[in-house]
């Protein structure tokens, strides 16, 4: 088991709080260690706002630095602007989390300040914890070549102009109602669509997408979601209205659409049914 090294110039508070926090966090899935260049106590209002979350600091203290074992450690993570990483631990993942130092030295700062500092630290770290302990093991899914995004504009025109000015190109295509930017290089399927209060349909959707290979992907992208407890808002299918596509509708946890899609070979499209009626995949 690999371990996350919490590293600041001064262990007295963010580090020894960061440590606290992924401890109760991971609990024993994965081991956590800080360390810190020289001797330090303790900040006491770290001891105060951690307790507040039930983590006791006096239980664990940071390490020197020269006592860690580089082969154990396989992420870094960094909390001060001054924090230097030895040689032996440069092959270690690092990631840098620059937590603003709650503590002060200045006895005219009142202590309801203080904690108020040191909350917001905490608060902070556990912020970015927690996306850290979500991103791990994240189950296998979809293959994206493009990300798609649409968006809501109030003047077509004005926007159109910004976004040819900022991508470097115009729109490939245009109605009234929407101008559609795709730059390869990018990688990136880029739409603006009015926003006049209109019942959404394919002419008008807001929503997220990400473009696959093949009809065979959009397949495998709902088999992945069901297994990963993706939610599906639409089982895939093969629409012909509007864009032919081969596509599937996810929803993200806030509930905002998400399209996996692929665009179909000219034989698929050669198929194409007379009343243009979705086609069901699975």
């Amino acid at each position: 088991m690999t371990t996350i090294l919490f590293l600041c110039v001064s262990g007295s508070a963010r580090s020894r709080m960061a440590a606290g926090l992924a401890r109760k966090l991971f609990g024993g899935r994965i081991g956590v260690e800080s360390a810190e260049s020289g001797p330090s106590e303790v900040d006491p209002y770290a001891l105060e706002v951690m307790r507040e979350v039930g983590v006791d600091l006096m239980t664990y203290g940071p390490k020197p630095l020269e006592t860690i074992d580089p082969s154990t450690v396989g992420t870094v993570i960094t909390l001060s602007a001054g924090d230097v990483l030895p040689d032996s631990l440069r092959t270690a993942r690092r990631l840098h989390w620059p937590i603003p130092d709650p503590a002060s030295n200045d006895p005219a700062v009142p202590r309801e300040e203080l904690l108020t500092r040191f909350r917001i630290a905490r608060d902070q770290i556990l912020g970015r914890l927690e996306v850290l302990a979500a991103l791990r093991d994240v189950p296998a899914g979809p293959e994206p070549a493009e990300f798609h995004a649409s968006v809501r504009v109030k003047d077509l025109a004005r926007s159109a102009r910004f976004y040819a000015w900022l991508l470097g190109a115009p729109p490939k295509e245009w109605t009234h109602r929407y101008a559609t930017f795709v730059r390869p290089g990018l990688h990136t399927n880029f739409v603006v669509v009015v926003s006049d209060g209109k019942e959404l349909h394919h002419d008008t959707l807001y929503h997220l997408g990400i473009g696959v290979a093949d009809k065979r992907a959009v397949i495998r992208a709902y088999e992945l979601a069901k297994a990963a407890g993706v939610s599906v808002q639409k089982p895939p299918r093969t629409t012909w209205r509007g864009t032919p596509l081969h596509e599937l509708w996810l929803e993200d946890p806030d509930g905002n659409l998400v399209e996996v899609y692929a665009r179909l070979t000219d034989e698929e499209l050669a198929t194409k049914p007379a009343d243009l009626e979705p086609i069901a995949l699975a």
